[in-house]
């Protein structure tokens, strides 16, 4: 493992690396994984090192974004990037995001797993109270992980996104503190 900052199962997170950059862009610029995220246009190299620089400036602020690489334990690939956004330490709130760039690596777990460690560092490092996220109603894997890590559904925003020709719903979960206490204790942990 390099520089790992939340250790999983199969997987670790660790700080996103300028080395980063051009796996990131090729994820970013795919259709496929770009399909359930909120970002439309192509993205260049600029663009994208300009991102990673402005992270490793926020590092420091307790108030920004956490972004980190999703990493497979064997063979230490670098398989796509979670974090928590928007962080409010008055509310104790944050907005999770993930992305699993790599295809092959699609529905084994990994973006369960990384969700769970995530969520895991806000409730009992951070201290929030509540991490929510949006999801498209067509991006059945991540709602299927979602569930999983204990999210529930708190809303829709009614054909909110244009993709593949038509508009899909967003749907708005959330989890508190008090919901993923509860399933660490019925899990034993």
């Amino acid at each position: 493992m390099i520089n790992p900052f939340l250790i999983g199962g199969q997987i670790y997170l660790r700080p996103l690396e300028m080395d980063d950059l051009e796996r990131c862009q090729r994820w970013i610029n795919d259709p496929q994984v770009r399909l359930f995220l909120d970002i439309t246009r192509p993205l260049n190299r600029i663009v994208e090192k300009e991102f990673l620089e402005k992270l490793s400036r926020a590092a420091g602020d307790p108030a920004g974004d956490i972004i980190t690489a999703i990493v497979l334990k064997d063979g230490d690939r670098h398989i796509g990037n979670a974090g928590l956004h928007r962080l409010n330490l008055i509310d104790r709130h944050a907005e999770f995001g993930i992305l699993i760039g790599e295809r092959e690596c699609w529905q084994k777990g990994y973006g369960t797993e990384a969700t769970n460690l995530l969520c895991a560092y806000g409730f009992d490092t951070l201290n929030l109270h509540r991490i929510c996220l949006r999801v498209h109603s067509n991006n059945l894997r991540g709602l299927s992980a979602y569930e999983k890590a204990g999210f529930k559904q708190e809303g829709i925003m009614r054909q909110a996104v244009f993709r593949q020709d038509r508009y899909h719903d967003v749907i708005l979960m959330g989890l508190l503190r008090e919901d993923y206490l509860d399933s660490r204790e019925r899990a034993g942990r």
